[in-house]
């Protein structure tokens, strides 16, 4: 486990200098978006197709097209990746520009089309580094930058400690915002036996007008991703003023067996 998390932090190092992009290259949008979804060992296939179904669903309805409409350039760009642990993060639909319907449908259906690609269990500072790194080597120029954070637990059992990582993304003037998934694929419950939503609180989400919003039954699914999707493209907020840090500080000082994290509801 020791030379997969060196391996991990090693990787991390590597994309977090990345070369130097001519400013006049990137391509201005209201927002920078990675859809970070659990695809983790919790999950099996279907619930990986029931996953992407809410996302292309709620990409493509009127009201997250009329939130995109409201932005001061009229367009977002979007990626979508599912996670599972520390050696398996993978881009399931790359950078994307959303600009109205015909694009958030070329999007949705590209989203449907692959097979699962991630797997194992979870490492949530591993997934979060990934899509921190994904915003910083794009080329893209967005007014805000969010990662979408979506899990059925806080468990982090591999790879770098969440705190760590979730400190170095907010330096770098990125929200993260949460969906805590209760059910999937029953009508209504909270098979989760601790808190969820209060542990993306306090382990997860961050930075300015962060949010957690809970899918608590297969119908209401979609309903979540839509809400959720709404209020992250119509965020207005300041951005603090803060220095982005470096990966080269992810040396665990807890076992990478315990839930690492800090209580910071922002």
């Amino acid at each position: 486990m020791q030379i997969a998390l060196t391996y991990t932090l090693a990787f991390f190092i590597f994309l977090a200098n990345p070369f130097v992009t001519n400013a006049q290259s990137l391509q201005e949008v209201d927002l920078e978006l990675v859809m970070l979804a659990d695809a983790s060992g919790s999950i099996d296939d279907t619930e990986i197709q029931f996953q992407r179904q809410g996302y292309a669903q709620a990409i493509v309805h009127p009201d997250v097209l009329a939130a995109i409409k409201k932005g001061t350039l009229q367009k977002i760009a979007v990626t979508f990746v599912e996670w599972g642990d520390d050696t398996s993060q993978e881009v399931v639909v790359g950078w994307t520009v959303i600009d109205g319907l015909a694009s958030a449908e070329r999007f949705a259906k590209a989203l449907l089309k692959p097979p699962r690609l991630a797997f194992g269990s979870n490492a949530i500072g591993s997934a979060l580094g990934f899509a921190h790194n994904l915003i910083k080597t794009n080329k893209l120029d967005g007014l805000r930058k969010v990662i979408d954070f979506s899990a059925d637990s806080a468990n982090n059992w591999s790879g770098p400690p969440i705190a760590a990582v979730r400190q170095i993304v907010l330096a770098d003037r990125i929200t993260i915002n949460g969906l805590a998934i209760l059910c999937r694929d029953c009508d209504t419950g909270r098979p989760i036996a601790y808190n969820l939503e209060k542990a993306f609180k306090d382990q997860i989400i961050g930075g300015p007008g962060s949010f957690v919003i809970t899918a608590d039954s297969k119908s209401k699914f979609a309903e979540a991703v839509r809400r959720k999707l709404v209020l992250e493209i119509a965020k207005r907020h300041s951005i603090p003023e803060t220095r982005p840090s470096s990966y080269a500080n992810l040396v665990p000082k807890e076992s990478s067996k315990k839930n690492n994290g800090t209580l910071h509801d922002r």
